[in-house]
């Protein structure tokens, strides 16, 4: 029998295999290389988008924190005018008072009393002045608790004053204004009134 010498062929296979073993290692390393880079570029665009979407709502927070402010003022600023408004209403409508108390005053001063002072403090009416008798003061002070707009008169003082006659007097008294609570208590019920059941 012949003798057949196989060892170079299976060298040559061996370098074969491993010579593709090695082209098939370089195309994984290339192929994880590619997909590695690939991912990244992925990963990185997607940071980047995202890092463009967080400043864009950076964008709007500030301009809606700004906007808020905005309002923040405005109501300020219509808080204040409300509440000036209201200041001029209630000026508008305390105006014509001044007249109506004075109006009601003069009404209930009897002949023979003349009025030296008048002074206001809060809802509290100071009043001085000269009468020819005590009657005269009574009847003032009568005249007062029955008008629409002072109530509880109180007499404070009361002097001689000889050189205005025999029984002249200076007195002193105080009167609460209430016209304006009745006032308002009467355009309430006509409110109601109005309204009906």
């Amino acid at each position: 029998m012949a003798k057949i010498n196989l060892l170079p062929w299976r060298q040559e296979y061996r370098a074969q295999k491993q010579k593709e073993f090695q082209q098939v290692a370089l195309l994984v390393v290339m192929a994880a290389g590619v997909f590695a880079f690939l991912w990244m570029k992925t990963v990185d665009g997607q940071v980047a988008s995202q890092n463009e979407r967080n400043q864009l709502l950076q964008t709007e927070i500030a301009a809606l924190d700004k906007q808020v402010r905005e309002i923040k003022d405005l109501k300020k600023r219509r808080q204040q005018l409300i509440d000036r408004m209201r200041v001029i209403q209630e000026l508008q409508g305390n105006r014509p008072l001044a007249v109506r108390y004075f109006d009601e005053m003069v009404r209930a001063t009897p002949e023979g009393l003349w009025l030296t002072d008048l002074k206001r403090k809060g809802n509290a009416m100071e009043i001085a002045g000269v009468a020819e008798s005590n009657n005269r003061v009574s009847s003032f002070m009568r005249n007062l608790d029955q008008s629409d707009w002072y109530e509880s008169p109180n007499l404070t003082g009361v002097t001689a004053k000889p050189e205005f006659g025999e029984q002249a007097s200076a007195f002193q008294l105080t009167v609460n204004v209430s016209g304006r609570k009745k006032e308002e208590q009467e355009d309430a019920g006509n409110d109601l009134a109005k309204k009906g059941p």
